[in-house]
């Protein structure tokens, strides 16, 4: 009877939308005036003191089992019932009192690359269920409310490559390249000599057999090596997209001195990456089971690490509302074949897929994370760019 009412003024201010919860005993309670949104189910009940020591890590784990489900009208219940919790000042997702204990981390070279190769490695059969067919795994341009997802992550590719007013010849840089698509866009279509580096051994595969397929040798090369660890020539151009967030709060400052040492005298980088607006942050959950030493870092700590190593910047742009949108395709793309990933991985890797990216789509839609490009340079602020902004948005190369 005590956890019964332990759990309910724990759900009581915990959503600003109706909410229904039923109970393993078979009561029910709703939360809210008006027309039901969704509806949680506990088929058990999960032990309050875990609850307390970490609500995502423990509630999350549970949904992972199959103790909870969340059902509702929409096609994304996860994802309203997360969105009405990030929303709400003192749900289990936002007050402190149920987020204490977050996992160690490490982010030393080796710690780096078997997190990496943790999440990118699962195999590319599986990215390539549920990607578009770019196989770009980071946040989309839609610049029409019609694009596809694979014309959003096109627009994205130029966007960025844009901002940079690559002049052909040079030299460009692209740290964590991923599946190749911006590396090779920039060699192919804006004439740079190319260089992408990561830490996956699938993705390092998947790339040097594009290079080799389409014949670009001699102008591009991907190498399986710690940014840390490169030993090159500084480039004219950096990109590094969706990297950031993966080597930690006390690495962060090294990782942007990495960006400069790697940088040509009025060199131009472009930075993408998640980043909370209201102060850096860590989720026990997904540290635990997603992104190993993952920590999505603050807005006003990026720029000091950006002035501390030397850089200036020329422009930032928030892309949250792209990114809640491409979370929630993928997470469509996903469920669509969602028999296939339970058939390859089982069934609870799937909930924790599923989970993870309808939590991502609430966390941007709420606002409690966003996503920031940063445009760089080393020297003098836009000195080798444009006056106006316009050079960005001209025709597509």
């Amino acid at each position: 009877m005590l956890e019964k009412t332990l759990y309910k003024q724990m759900f009581a201010n915990s959503f600003n939308i109706p909410i229904t919860v039923n109970y393993w005993d078979g009561s029910s309670d709703t939360y809210g005036e008006g027309a039901v949104q969704a509806t949680i189910t506990f088929r058990k009940s999960i032990p309050l003191k875990e609850i307390a020591k970490n609500a995502s890590l423990a509630l999350g784990e549970a949904y992972m089992a199959g103790d909870i489900d969340v059902t509702g009208p929409s096609a994304r219940p996860l994802q309203t019932v997360l969105t009405a919790a990030y929303e709400s000042a003192d749900s289990f997702m936002r007050n402190n009192k149920f987020m204490h204990v977050i996992p160690k981390q490490s982010h030393s070279e080796k710690a780096s690359k078997k997190d990496v190769q943790s999440h990118y490695d699962v195999g590319n059969n599986f990215y390539n269920l549920w990607l578009d067919k770019t196989m770009t795994y980071s946040c989309a341009y839609f610049e029409h409310d019609d694009d596809t997802l694979e014309q959003a992550q096109i627009n994205k590719v130029h966007h960025i490559l844009k901002k940079l007013n690559p002049q052909p010849g040079r030299s460009f840089l692209d740290i964590g390249c991923g599946w190749g698509t911006l590396m090779l866009t920039a060699a192919k279509e804006y004439g740079l000599h190319v260089v992408g580096i990561t830490l996956s051994e699938e993705q390092l595969k998947f790339v040097q057999h594009r290079i080799d397929e389409e014949g670009l040798g001699d102008v591009a090369e991907v190498h399986l090596v710690d940014y840390r660890e490169l030993k090159h020539e500084p480039f004219d151009y950096v990109t590094s997209v969706g990297m950031f967030e993966h080597v930690g709060q006390e690495n962060l400052g090294l990782y942007f001195k990495d960006v400069a040492r790697l940088m040509k005298d009025d060199g131009v980088a472009l930075i993408h990456g998640i980043t909370r607006q209201q102060g850096g942050a860590t989720n026990a959950w997904l540290t635990k089971y997603i992104f190993p030493g993952g920590y999505v870092p603050g807005l006003v700590e990026n720029t000091q690490h950006i002035v501390d190593a030397g850089l200036q910047i020329n422009d930032l742009e928030p892309l949250r509302r792209h990114y809640q949108r491409t979370t929630e395709m993928w997470d469509d793309n996903f469920n669509a074949v969602r028999d296939q990933i339970e058939d390859m991985q089982g069934v609870e890797f799937t909930r924790m897929w599923d989970l993870y990216l309808q939590a991502c789509a609430s966390s941007f839609e709420s606002g409690n994370i966003d996503v920031i490009q940063y445009l760089l340079t080393k020297g003098a602020s836009g000195k080798e760019l444009p006056m106006t902004r316009d050079y960005m948005y001209a025709d597509a190369k």
